[in-house]
């Protein structure tokens, strides 16, 4: 058998044909790509537009400034209305932080109260909670304004913080009952053969195993009251009082000229500690909904 016969007779290697599992995780992934640049863009956009001159606002729709320059972060640095911009943030992390701190203590007291002690009218004073959710937050405003105004909390960061705890967001605790009736009552009812109280166990016991939602209300308490425009516009009056949302109005008077730039600037500024709050909470986020259908 000659050369040419046997490359000719000769088994050759098959060509790999693309399956149609393969087009379809190619198609996906384009597909999701798509989808992640144009949730991206805004953010990237907010981020270029922070170097433009004012100038080119209104003009340069592009995501690349012409001109680029620094000077928009040099005025948000100075601040605005005789306040330094560091003032607004730690008026923004106060609120922030508080609001966390007592709607988890409050939400979660009250979510054990109604998943593990058994009181008369259990069933009305949950439904009651419930109905909350159905009630515009705007009927509530009027009263409230009224009651923290007479005992001379305007312009302090009572009426804003005070409510946080006292469990006044039903969504909080309406998340924590339901994952304290997923709990299993064994390790409840071993901690009460031990002599421990509702008060150990729900410290002991509930806190640990409920921190998943704990970590999601957290994150949600501080964006919302991060970015939180309305209660800050009605309670607060004196520039250094101000959180960043207000702080950002200062920028744009309609009376005279507006700083578009520094207005930019300082959104994207202020949105650099939510991105960093959910990066370092996510994680636990994603366990939690993972270890979700768990039981025992």
């Amino acid at each position: 058998m000659t050369a040419t016969q046997i490359v000719t007779t000769g088994h050759r290697a098959p060509r790999k044909k693309m399956t149609r599992k393969k087009w379809q995780t190619v198609i996906w992934f384009v597909a999701l790509l798509a989808i992640t640049a144009i949730v991206i863009y805004p953010l990237l956009w907010l981020f270029a537009s922070t170097f433009k001159p004012n100038s080119e606002f209104g003009q340069n729709q592009g995501l690349i400034p012409l001109n680029p320059t620094f000077e928009n972060y040099g005025t948000i640095v100075e601040g605005i209305g005789g306040v330094p911009m560091w003032r607004f943030f730690a008026n923004s992390t106060i609120l922030a932080v508080s609001a966390v701190i007592g709607t988890l203590f409050s939400s979660s007291l009250a979510a054990y109260a109604f998943a593990r002690i058994k009181f008369k009218g259990l069933g009305i004073f949950f439904a009651s909670m419930i109905g909350t959710l159905l009630l515009p937050v705007h009927v509530v405003i009027i009263p409230q304004y009224i009651w923290f105004n007479k005992l001379g909390l305007i312009d302090t960061f009572v009426p804003l913080i005070l409510p946080k705890f006292l469990a006044t967001e039903a969504f909080f605790v309406f998340l924590m009952v339901q994952f304290i009736r997923n709990l299993p009552k064994d390790m409840d009812e071993a901690a009460r053969i031990d002599g421990a109280g509702h008060g150990r166990i729900f410290w002991y016991i509930t806190l640990l195993l409920i921190k998943p939602s704990l970590i999601t209300g957290a994150i949600f308490a501080f964006i919302w009251t991060w970015n939180d425009f309305l209660a800050p516009l009605l309670y607060l009056n004196s520039p250094e009082n101000y959180p960043l949302p207000i702080a950002l109005r200062l920028y744009n008077d309609q009376t005279s000229t507006s700083d578009y730039g520094a207005t930019v600037t300082a959104s994207f500024v202020a949105l650099i500690p939510i991105l960093l709050f959910f990066i370092v909470f996510q994680r636990f986020l994603v366990n939690g909904v993972a270890t979700q259908g768990l039981k025992g």
